[in-house]
């Protein structure tokens, strides 16, 4: 299930897909999903995680999102919608506790890049990312 709060009303989908590990040990997800007013989305998950030593731990991940029908209330084209990547830079202390710095890139493209300028809002957003990776 998914809810998406970031328009009034809400929106709930329904969710099918599976995670896990693709060759070379490069993380995968995709996701289907489908709501009771006949819009459907997929989104694409990966990042791999390159080790270069056995503390410091460099991630590039990205996701894609693609929607079947444009909704302009929300502010989504139909097709490929958004790109966002990255790379983040993390040390382990423990495995439990791995603070991080990174780039993170968020593109919006097509309609959805139409709709953004539109709101006078940038459809390309690259911004510094730190924060912490806690597992408990």
């Amino acid at each position: 299930m998914r809810y998406d709060l970031d328009s009034d009303p809400g929106r709930t989908w329904g969710a099918i897909g599976i995670e896990g590990l693709a060759p070379y040990f490069f993380e995968f997800a995709p996701t289907f999903y489908f709501s009771n007013r006949g819009f459907f989305a997929g989104r694409i998950e990966g990042s791999y995680d390159i080790l270069i030593t056995n503390r410091l731990i460099a991630q590039p991940q990205f996701e894609l999102n693609f929607y079947s029908k444009s909704n302009p209330s929300r502010g989504v084209g139909s097709g490929l919608s958004e790109l966002d990547t990255g790379l983040r830079i993390r040390y382990e202390f423990s495995r439990k506790f791995a603070p991080y710095v990174g780039f993170a890139y968020t593109g919006n493209y097509g309609q959805t890049a139409t709709f953004t300028r539109e709101e006078g809002g940038n459809p390309e957003d690259p911004r510094f990312i730190f924060g912490v990776r806690l597992w408990y």
